[in-house]
């Protein structure tokens, strides 16, 4: 069977929704969310009134210095998927010191895969020009997507092309968490079509093979690219697992040692919504990864400033 139908089940659905609902009751106090901005002008002649927008999630306590950000990146096979859905990653990283902002992008049919990159680079384009207005730092910007918001979030963290075509000197990407990704190897993928259905992936990636490796972050990786923490499911698809295995394997390669790690027994859709636990292991390595620090942290390093500084 194909390895990304995200979301696809309408009981699926129906846990998210409930998922989410409980949650902005019993984790919203502590951060504050600022939604539906668009990252792309109303006047742009491509502009997507749904799918070219954003959320932000900044923790309600103030700190004293910027926040480390995490922009986040949908899965949903390249054809579905909302940023309404992921409220409570938002949240569930505001909530502990670190500023989230959770995108839409087009999709396919609308566009295909190198589209979707652009509006991914001009969303973090966006978040480096403004999120300091929300307390974030906008030199630790750090990219998270799962399935193929994962390959999506690789590809802009090892192609720089995507930025600079923005105008910007420098990929302001500091590091990449993946969580179970999808696409880091399309061009193997579509080359084999192991599975009946795999036609349906020519849509978002067209026809070339030439392009499938162009957007594959696999291609892209060299001993320059940032860093990167990878979660894959004991229990995820075997194209994930095997491509997410190549990536590791080609980063050693590169004289990288990965922060990889396998989670037993978890498949492909539970690999997201265990993010909706606020001391899940991903959120455990990856507050570290970003340079978060903890409440109790930041509370010391307030009561060192002179009493005139600390509630500034």
């Amino acid at each position: 069977m194909p390895f990304f139908r995200l979301l696809a089940l309408p009981a699926l659905l129906v846990l998210l929704i409930l998922i989410v609902g409980a949650n902005e009751y019993a984790v919203a106090r502590p951060s504050r969310r600022t939604q539906d901005i668009a990252y792309v002008s109303a006047t742009d002649p491509g502009f997507s009134t749904e799918r070219h927008r954003l959320d932000v999630y900044a923790p309600r306590r103030k700190a004293v210095a910027g926040q480390p950000v995490v922009v986040f990146i949908h899965g949903g096979n390249w054809d579905s998927g909302s940023k309404n859905i992921y409220t409570f990653i938002g949240r569930r990283l505001a909530k502990q010191g670190v500023v989230a902002v959770v995108i839409n992008y087009r999709l396919s049919p609308q566009v295909q895969v190198p589209a979707m990159a652009e509006d991914c680079a001009r969303a973090v384009g966006w978040t480096r020009q403004h999120i300091a207005e929300y307390g974030g730092d906008p030199q630790h910007i750090f990219l998270m997507g799962h399935s193929a918001g994962a390959g999506l979030a690789a590809l802009l963290a090892t192609d720089n092309r995507y930025f600079t075509w923005l105008g910007l000197s420098q990929n302001p990407v500091r590091g990449v968490i993946l969580d179970d990704p999808a696409g880091l190897d399309m061009y193997d993928y579509l080359l084999k079509k192991q599975y009946a259905s795999d036609e349906q992936y020519l849509t978002a990636f067209g026809r070339d093979p030439e392009g499938w490796k162009a957007v594959s972050a696999l291609y892209h990786l060299t001993a320059a690219s940032p860093p990167f923490l990878t979660f894959v499911g004991g229990k995820t698809y075997p194209s994930i697992a095997s491509s997410s295995e190549k990536f590791r394997q080609r980063l050693l390669a590169l004289g990288i040692q990965p922060q990889f790690t396998v989670l037993p027994d978890k498949k492909h859709i539970p690999m997201v919504l265990q993010l909706y636990w606020q001391h899940n292991v991903i959120y455990r390595q990856l507050l570290p990864f970003v340079g978060s620090t903890s409440q109790a942290d930041r509370k010391k390093s307030v009561s060192k400033l002179p009493p005139d500084l600390r509630n500034k």
